[in-house]
């Protein structure tokens, strides 16, 4: 049973990402990950192939280390909208993953949002 999860979740993720690089016209790439522990947001130029900003809820200067809640996403987009900033990055697409886009993962877009990152 848990491997058909796993494919289940990896369809909808390739699905996902698929759709994106058809629409996302060079641009770079939120993507979020959420583990029953902990929350990470990357932010990805898939020209480059490299990883230009990061967060995470295992980092201690934000003080949330091991939790995972809708309080600790609505940090981490914050987070991560200002350090996408300071590189200089305005505008990205919200790769979601095989996650719907509820509860968390929709309290770490608004965040982004609110805090000038578009999404």
């Amino acid at each position: 049973m848990t491997t058909h999860k796993i494919k289940l979740f990896k369809k909808r993720s390739l699905r996902v990402r698929n759709k994106l690089k058809k629409t996302s016209y060079g641009k770079c790439r939120l993507s979020i990950h959420r583990s029953s522990k902990n929350i990470y947001a990357q932010v990805i130029d898939d020209r480059l192939g490299k990883t230009l900003a990061s967060v995470s809820s295992l980092e201690k200067s934000l003080g949330v280390v091991g939790k995972n809640n809708i309080e600790v996403a609505t940090k981490l987009g914050k987070e991560i909208a200002s350090r996408a900033l300071k590189k200089g990055i305005k505008e990205v697409v919200f790769d979601r993953g095989g996650f719907l886009y509820h509860g968390k993962i929709k309290a770490l877009a608004d965040a982004a949002r609110e805090n000038g990152l578009k999404l």
